[in-house]
């Protein structure tokens, strides 16, 4: 089924509209809306952090960074010459390589228990 949005009922910036409809039509809408919403960013911060109030660690940054990732790999698998957002898939890249290096460096318990619950490929 193709989702087709009512203009006249959707506020194109609800994105809890929109995100339903989309579900009603059975549409991945977190790949189609490519930012994170607040409650599954607030969910990935409460199961990554180390300590209360930790919003910063390399463990949540590195978290928000993998779903990021995620959703804007699979927007590129619909939209392949989207060459502006390929850019920005590459700097996340870099960026998420570069906190797992650091983490790697300061502690690599820490590093490895944080691949292996993310599933992503380890370089050391």
């Amino acid at each position: 089924m193709v989702y087709s949005p009512d203009p006249k009922t959707v506020n194109k910036h609800d994105l809890r509209t929109v995100g339903a409809q989309m579900e009603e039509a059975g549409v991945d809408w977190p790949a189609v809306i490519m930012s994170i919403l607040k409650e599954k960013k607030t969910d990935i911060i409460g199961t990554y952090k180390i300590h209360e109030g930790d919003t910063g660690s390399p463990e949540v940054q590195v978290a928000l960074l993998t779903e990021k990732i995620n959703q804007l790999t699979e927007h590129l698998k619909l939209h392949k010459h989207d060459n502006h957002s390929r850019r920005g898939l590459l700097i996340m890249v870099g960026k998420r390589r570069r906190l797992l290096g650091y983490l790697a460096a300061t502690d690599i318990a820490r590093y490895r228990e944080l691949v292996g619950r993310l599933g992503i490929r380890s370089r050391i």
